[in-house]
């Protein structure tokens, strides 16, 4: 009797991870069937593409002549011949708009979205806890934003091998990298931008609980980016700035093309995003256990 009442939870336990993971690619196939979530992402894994094919057909002069004090530009600028800079730049100009707008869809369709079109109201008068509901949506919005920044860093790596060559990857102080050093600070980079993506879409969820209009979702989370980058701009706030998300985005991947590596950057970033993330998820959670439908 007693092994069976051990058992018991176990059992449970086992069903849980089961229906959850069932319910997750339920989820997954859902998202993308919506032809939107392809557009986009094909598009974001054309944008490095574009950018190292327009690089070989400027004169490097121009390029190096255009990048001024513009951050961008000296990223293009140093990209033209090293392939290692590609995908960073990619990322990094991508990060300040586009980026954020795929993980804003996504977190605007996994609520308001489904709030929209009626489905909601079945998850939340179904036998499923809110916050099973949550992680599953939290889940989706995460593989979008992890396939998104996967498929630019692919092809913006491939491309930049293809332009330029193996024997082009070197930092910006003048350290030659293999390969396979080079992937690596490319990867890290990647995983730090798919960590701030993860936390503007755990605010998208938070304000998606809170609407049926996924339209507003995507236009209150790119306001909040742009006037997060005005504030950043501004001296006589400058206290904010450290609970800025975005205060460090186009700072912070730049520091993999350095020797050695701002690892201190990175990780305030990291910590940052964490912390949007708990909030965000922690008001939708709220919100969700409140709503009727």
């Amino acid at each position: 009797m007693t092994h069976a009442l051990a058992a018991a939870p176990a059992a449970r336990t086992g069903q849980d991870s089961i229906g959850l993971l069932r319910l997750y690619r339920a989820e997954l196939r859902w998202i993308f069937r919506r032809p939107r979530t392809l557009a986009v992402l094909g598009l974001l894994a054309l944008i490095p593409v574009i950018i190292g094919v327009a690089l070989t057909l400027v004169d490097p002069a121009e390029t190096s002549g255009g990048g001024g004090g513009n951050g961008d530009g000296a990223l293009l600028a140093s990209a033209v011949s090293n392939g290692f800079i590609l995908p960073v730049a990619a990322l990094t100009m991508t990060l300040g708009l586009l980026l954020p707008l795929a993980s804003a869809m996504a977190g605007a369709d996994a609520i308001a979205g489904e709030a929209a079109h009626g489905t909601l109201r079945g998850w939340l008068i179904a036998p499923v806890g809110r916050g099973r509901l949550l992680a599953i949506k939290a889940f989706g919005v995460a593989t979008v934003s992890t396939i998104a920044v996967l498929a630019m860093t692919f092809t913006g790596f491939v491309t930049g091998l293809i332009i330029s060559g193996t024997d082009s990857m070197f930092t910006l102080t003048g350290s030659t990298l293999s390969v396979w050093d080079a992937l690596g600070r490319i990867l890290l980079v990647a995983a730090w931008v798919v960590l701030q993506l993860w936390a503007v879409g755990a605010v998208a969820l938070a304000i998606s609980a809170f609407t049926e209009h996924p339209m507003l979702v995507v236009a209150s989370v790119l306001a909040g980016t742009i006037v997060f980058t005005i504030l950043g701009f501004l001296d006589a706030v400058s206290w904010l700035h450290p609970f800025l998300l975005n205060e460090n985005w186009t700072q912070a991947p730049a520091s993999v093309l350095m020797d050695p590596v701002d690892t201190a950057m990175l990780g305030e970033g990291a910590l940052r995003a964490a912390c949007y993330i708990a909030i965000g998820l922690s008001i939708a959670y709220a919100r969700l256990t409140t709503r009727d439908g």
